[in-house]
């Protein structure tokens, strides 16, 4: 157990030195659009760690409180609390000019810029940290990085778990140890630059009715309209568009807003319209209709292929929060792969950071680490054992960090010398974790109810590219069955809520999917990656993919994916479905070509 002192003096390291606000929320459930604050705490401390205010009350939502067996917020205890727009100048006061902390940052930030916005206010954020986020570059050993295991590892006392003021008192410790280990590490802070959410691009899509049928392709001239066909309309239409698209819906049809090869129809009562769509259609040879014939043919819609029906997987009864042990362990998953590895693994708990080499050189060396039975690393951190060092990663600017860290520096002809584990090798992080290798796959273990997969991607910082991680959900035919199943920065949630994109820091990036929620079409998720501008993937080196089942639980299955050369585009992992069982594979597929051709090819048009 790593005990923290009562304050951090970092104001001498700019890197690391700001004012923060750290907060922390109980909500009336977890969807930020829809539900509502409950109670509220914000601790306020300077660069040399020395608090500076503080502020916290009950918050009258106007609604059912929700889950009070977790929170024990009851109708009662919140009447005659303040509304939170009563409370919002004093909230927005604390967090102006300050860098907000908080365990799973999104989730806080989320439910203040609604509950900002509903009181036609500005969330006055510009930064946010997440606790979370921090703690996976730290890697601790600990079983998890929830509050709890977290607060016993650096010896924080925790009282009442989800009171608001308490978990704040408690993230404040923790916050302090772990900034303590990333000054140790030199590790830089995942700093999360917030736009203001109230933007209407931020704003999620009213669920669409999902489509039971499956596309059957473009319309044949003289052929009716079969169920499942997808149908796109542009330009001005004498049938309200509402009306028409209702109409449409309810007959079977698929209705989509833009149109690519897979569309059935396009509806347009101006055959030389110059639209996008309309453009598209002639590129693509899609069937034109005016108005009037698709009506027509709307009078007599054919029955379609339903979607495939699946038995869904029987969920783990969810248990009250007092019967569940202190430190849960995930369900296990079941590997599958082409090959079974030996029982002996050499490397055991070993965690590597290769440095220098070129970059099939040092692919090959993570490869080898993990033929060997152990994990590659791409970032320092508390969890590496040993470093291989390349040719030229002696000027590696990690290495004399690594040098004062006092960790075992290895030439590459160790990877071939079947080492013991380390015996003061940590037993909590990762020890369970399953390390898979570019193709992996393992078949996915039932989750409680409202249980989420999330699947991370990381890798090592740059200052001449960005990443982005964007999710497709497709059908059978492997196409998006509407545009809304395309999720990426500027739509962060897919309608219906079942995947959403999450932004960690400049490095990290997670999808998490809801399998119980996803419509019935959806067979697969593809997760994939690209850089902006001219940047490759050889540039940007290693990414490592994790699962976990739940945003603070240690990860069931990760994977280093590496070889990349002259790719732009890069396919990191799917889940997907093999009858009704759900599995998750490590792809690691790349494209020369961009985001926007990816996108295209499954079935949506990019303006």
């Amino acid at each position: 157990m790593t005990t923290v002192s009562a304050a951090l003096d970092v104001s001498c390291l700019p890197d690391y030195a700001h004012d923060w606000a750290l907060v922390d929320v109980e909500t009336s459930g977890l969807v930020a659009r829809r539900d509502r604050i409950l109670s509220i705490a914000v601790l306020t401390f300077g660069p040399d760690g020395a608090p500076t205010g503080d502020f916290t009350t009950l918050v009258n939502p106007g609604c059912d409180p929700g889950p009070v067996h977790i929170h024990g917020l009851t109708p009662e205890r919140l009447q005659g609390a303040p509304t939170f727009d009563q409370v919002a100048g004093q909230i927005g006061a604390l967090l102006q000019d300050r860098v907000l902390v908080a365990h799973n940052a999104q989730f806080d930030y989320d439910f203040l810029a609604h509950e900002f916005a509903r009181a036609g206010l500005h969330l006055p954020v510009a930064q946010r940290l997440c606790t979370l986020a921090l703690n996976r570059r730290v890697e601790p050993p600990t079983a998890d990085l929830g509050l709890a295991s977290l607060a016993a590892h650096y010896g924080v006392a925790q009282t009442r778990a989800h009171d608001a003021l308490d978990d704040t008192r408690v993230l404040a410790g923790i916050f302090r140890a772990s900034l303590a280990e990333a000054v140790r590490l030199d590790l830089p802070l995942p700093l999360v630059s917030c736009p203001p959410r109230q933007d209407p691009r931020f704003a999620p899509k009213l669920p669409k009715t999902p489509c039971a049928y499956r596309n059957p392709g473009p319309l044949k001239p003289g052929n009716p309209l079969v169920q499942g066909m997808k149908i796109a309309v542009t330009g001005e239409t004498e049938v309200a568009r509402a009306e028409l698209v209702a109409r449409s819906v309810a007959s079977g049809l698929n209705v989509m807003t833009s149109v690519s090869r897979h569309t059935g129809v396009l509806v347009t009562n101006d055959a030389n319209a110059l639209s996008a769509k309309a453009r598209r259609a002639v590129a693509e040879g899609v069937t034109v209709l005016d108005e009037q014939a698709f009506l027509t043919l709307l009078a007599d819609v054919r029955p379609g292929t339903p979607h495939e029906k699946h038995a869904p997987q029987a969920p783990v009864a969810a248990q009250p929060p007092a019967a569940q042990p202190p430190a849960a362990q995930p369900p296990a998953a079941v590997p599958r792969q082409a090959e079974p590895r030996p029982a002996a693994k050499p490397f055991g708990r070993r965690r590597v950071l290769v440095l220098g080499g070129t970059h099939e050189e040092a692919a090959a060396s993570r490869a080898r680490v993990v033929e060997m039975g152990g994990a590659a690393a791409i970032n320092l951190s508390a969890s590496v054992t040993d470093i291989v060092l390349l040719p030229g990663g002696e000027g590696d600017r990690r290495m004399v960090r690594i040098t004062s860290l006092g960790l075992p520096v290895h030439d590459p002809a160790w990877l071939g010398t079947p080492a013991p584990e380390p015996v003061d090798s940590p037993l909590g992080a990762g020890a369970s974790t399953e390390v898979l290798p570019r193709g992996g796959v393992l078949d996915l273990p039932a989750l409680p109810t409202a249980g989420r997969w999330h699947v991370g991607a990381s890798w090592a910082r740059r200052t001449d590219c960005e990443i982005d991680v964007v999710a497709f959900v497709l059908d059978e035919d492997e196409q998006v069955s509407c545009d809304e199943d395309f999720v990426f920065y500027g739509a962060p949630e897919s309608p219906d809520g079942s995947v959403r994109l999450l932004c960690d820091g400049p490095t990290e990036q997670t999808v998490t999917i809801d399998l119980a929620s996803l419509p019935p079409a959806a067979h697969r998720i593809a997760i994939a990656a690209a850089t902006d501008g001219t940047a490759t993937f050889g540039d940007v080196g290693a990414l490592q993919i994790s699962l976990a089942p739940g945003s603070d639980a240690q990860a069931t299955a990760q994977a280093a994916l590496d070889g990349t050369t002259s790719e732009r585009t890069l396919l990191l992992a799917e889940i997907y479905r093999r009858g009704a069982q759900w599995r998750f594979r490590a792809v690691g597929q790349g494209y020369d070509h961009g985001l926007e051709a990816l996108v295209r090819g499954y079935g949506i048009e990019v303006a």
